[in-house]
């Protein structure tokens, strides 16, 4: 039977593959970035996301930019945007216009597999881009990961399991993120994290994804020793009650 992660990215080959033909404006200038001396000891990344395969529709009619300028002023460090139509209701133009109206760092969360969508990526105004290495082969992963930094951008690497961390370690990255949702079954458990930091180098910045609801699962994340954490669906709903994490 078909995973759901590979499910996702055989529906968005044909989009993935049309941008291979875009003409695209990049500019090396779009430059806030997220891993510098100044970044608080524990950072949110802040995620608009109008649904999801395992939650269904969490808010089809947000108005992306407002709700980005929210985020910014609750705190957080970047915001992520879900750039996926078919199962997270995401579009390039809420990256672009999100660009427009913050000055946060900005994640553009896709399934990418090729360098024509980091290129697309860059052109629309993100920082970072999402690598996932269930997604990927090492050799992918690794020439997405070059490629990607040629273009000074930086990448979280997703990892959920001991060995997509190991493929992960060997291109020596600045930013892992582990996520606690099996992306094969849809299931989380939060203590993915404690068992996987434990491995990663203290040299490397490392975010908890997925599954964090409210502000017990926030806590229970921070003691593990990790820099900060992403969060979609609890900052969608109620981002009012999550923020006091970050002040």
């Amino acid at each position: 039977m078909m995973s759901i992660l590979t499910e996702i990215i055989a529906k968005n080959s044909d989009r993935v593959k049309g941008y291979q033909s875009e003409q695209l404006h990049l500019s090396m200038a779009n430059k806030a970035p997220f891993l510098t001396p100044t970044a608080p000891d524990f950072r949110l990344i802040a995620e608009i996301k109008r649904a999801s395969p395992s939650k269904g529709i969490i808010d089809a009619t947000v108005d992306v930019v407002a709700q980005a300028k929210r985020y910014e002023a609750l705190g957080a460090s970047a915001i992520s945007v879900l750039c996926e139509p078919y199962y997270f209701k995401g579009d390039f133009s809420d990256l672009e216009a999100i660009r427009a109206a913050v000055q946060l760092p900005i994640l553009c969360k896709d399934f990418i597999t090729t360098t024509a969508h980091l290129l697309k990526a860059k052109s629309a105004g993100a920082n970072i881009v999402l690598l996932i290495v269930a997604a990927l082969t090492p050799t992918e992963l690794a020439t997405l990961y070059r490629f990607a930094r040629a273009l000074e951008l930086d990448v979280l690497i997703e990892v959920h399991d001991e060995g997509e961390l190991a493929v992960a370690l060997k291109l020596n990255p600045r930013l892992i993120g582990i996520n606690n949702r099996n992306l094969e079954t849809f299931a989380v458990d939060l203590a993915t994290t404690a068992r996987l930091r434990a491995l990663i180098p203290p040299t490397i910045t490392v975010i908890s994804e997925s599954g964090m609801l409210n502000v017990p699962d926030i806590a229970t994340i921070k003691a593990t020793g990790v820099d900060g954490v992403l969060i979609g669906e609890g900052m969608m709903r109620d981002a009012d009650a999550l923020q006091v994490m970050f002040r």
